[in-house]
């Protein structure tokens, strides 16, 4: 019978319940709660339910609205920092379940039941893939990137991203207005760096001096690449071959 009203409260099922609940938790936070959620339909016993679960249920739901983990935390009214990856381990490296009122704020941004949330978190895997995410400002910074543009190293969050084939594709999330009208600042862009440039592509590039660009690719010859600014009060910019660390193509962006 309680299954029942809740199911029909949607969002409300979260009122009342607090991180501090006196009911069984973990890392303070209230795991009785998505015992209840689990039974409105989820197929397998409740003790299955994880941490990384309801973690990639969160990621599903920014990358459904377009945002990163950061730019749903901000939609959500909630600390921008609410929902990444730092956020899923507790000092002592446990792991933490997200505030059952963080996720009601979450759903009731984006417009979203908690059936449908239920959905991602059991829908099958590999319907979305996990995504390294950087803010843009942090990019040009040491040890993300190897000489071809690949990923690598520490410091990464992630993105839940549908349908990404490029086993090395990564985000950017936009800071500052430097690209409007083309972005804005929390907009998310994914990046491959298997896929083939041409004229006319958007694209991040990467310059010996550490400097990390969003351009649309105007020319590029044997001495020379041509970029134009994606906002019009900005020139544009020649750089020479040598001067380019690498150049990927953005295939996403949110808008």
């Amino acid at each position: 019978m309680k299954v029942a009203r809740t199911l029909s409260a949607g969002p409300a099922l979260f009122k009342g319940r607090s991180e501090k609940d006196s009911t069984p938790c973990v890392s303070g936070y209230n795991s009785y709660l998505w015992t209840e959620v689990l039974l409105l339909g989820m197929p397998m016993p409740a003790a299955q339910l994880t941490h990384n679960q309801i973690w990639t249920a969160l990621d599903r739901l920014a990358a459904r609205a377009d945002l990163s983990p950061s730019g749903l935390a901000k939609k959500s009214g909630l600390d921008p920092t609410t929902f990444n990856k730092s956020k899923r381990i507790t000092p002592d490296g446990r792991a933490r379940w997200p505030s059952t009122e963080s996720v009601a704020k979450a759903l009731a941004a984006t417009g979203v039941s908690v059936g449908t949330f239920v959905t991602l978190i059991t829908d099958a895997v590999g319907s979305t893939k996990s995504v390294p995410l950087l803010g843009l400002a942090q990019a040009g910074s040491g040890g993300y990137f190897d000489d071809g543009g690949f990923p690598v190293g520490k410091g990464w969050d992630e993105i839940a991203f549908p349908q990404v084939t490029d086993d090395h594709a990564y985000a950017l999330e936009i800071s500052g207005d430097s690209m409007l009208p083309a972005y804005r600042d929390g907009d998310v862009i994914v990046v491959s760096p298997a896929a083939p440039v041409r004229r006319g592509d958007r694209v991040v590039v990467k310059t010996k001096k550490g400097e990390v660009m969003v351009k649309e690719l105007k020319r590029q010859t044997a001495k020379q690449v041509e970029l134009k600014s994606l906002n019009p009060a900005h020139a544009e910019r020649t750089l020479a071959n040598t001067d380019v660390v690498w150049i990927a193509r953005v295939v996403w962006a949110s808008q």
